[in-house]
């Protein structure tokens, strides 16, 4: 109970440092032109044009295509996907900071990004629950916070839950593992807390999270929710890999 007090503290501290950072001139991560953002305009627009991607996993593909032949052949849990940037330079290296290099203030500038993305805000209007993937109790403890949850606050969405969707056991790392072990890894690995379960039924749901490799841990994410009866589960990612 302490430590989870003690993570939500830090969390409010690092969203108002967040906000002050974003007001103060500082050098661009990039390019590190100064003034300017933590990312200047010429490098977003450089690094993170709209590119099409498919509707429900977010891979890229040629202009005119709406859905990859997986997803057709295949359709996922998702209802639809929306991400960012693809996971490469420079985001890649600034996502490694952000998650494993304990600087939260990265946030809110990776949250506009994601803000940014084409079908992002249609994505925002019409979810009634923002849920981040959890991390696990003990990778918490690890990091210090939940990347997922610090970029779903900084979306502004005013239904932000923490809490409703659980990771119960912590699992080994995905980054090495194909998806079909990725799928057996996270088995069980998702849950809702029972007192909140029932808020779900017949309601739109957005999971964000930061990187989609495969796609496993939003899958997994998005069973519980429609085993309560979600009426929609839809994905906010920053990143996904290529």
């Amino acid at each position: 109970m302490l430590f989870t007090h003690l993570a939500t503290h830090l969390a409010g501290i690092s969203r108002g440092l967040a906000r002050m950072g974003a007001a103060v001139p500082s050098r661009c991560a990039v390019c590190h032109a100064w003034p300017a953002r933590p990312v200047c305009d010429a490098c977003r627009m450089q690094f993170a044009p709209p590119l099409p991607r498919c509707a429900t996993c977010a891979r890229l593909l040629p202009h005119g295509v709406a859905q990859c032949g997986d997803c057709l052949r295949h359709p996922p849990p998702l209802d639809a996907c929306v991400a960012a940037v693809s996971y490469a330079f420079p985001w890649a290296d600034l996502l490694a900071q952000f998650k494993f290099h304990a600087e939260p203030g990265w946030a809110g500038a990776l949250a506009q990004l994601m803000a940014r993305a084409p079908g992002a805000q249609a994505a925002l209007a019409q979810a009634d629950l923002v849920l981040p993937v959890p991390l696990s109790p003990e990778r918490l403890r690890q990091r210090g916070y939940n990347q997922a949850l610090l970029l779903a606050r900084a979306l502004g969405h005013p239904q932000v839950h923490a809490r409703m969707l659980l990771r119960v056991r912590d699992t080994e790392a995905q980054s090495h593992l194909a998806r079909a072990e990725r799928l057996r890894n996270l088995r069980g690995a998702f849950v809702l807390d029972p007192l909140r379960a029932a808020q779900l039924a017949g309601k739109r749901v957005l999971l964000v999270d930061d990187v989609m490799t495969t796609g496993a841990t939003l899958h997994a994410a998005a069973a519980p929710l429609r085993d309560a009866g979600a009426l929609q589960v839809c994905a906010l990612v920053l990143a996904r890999t290529p």
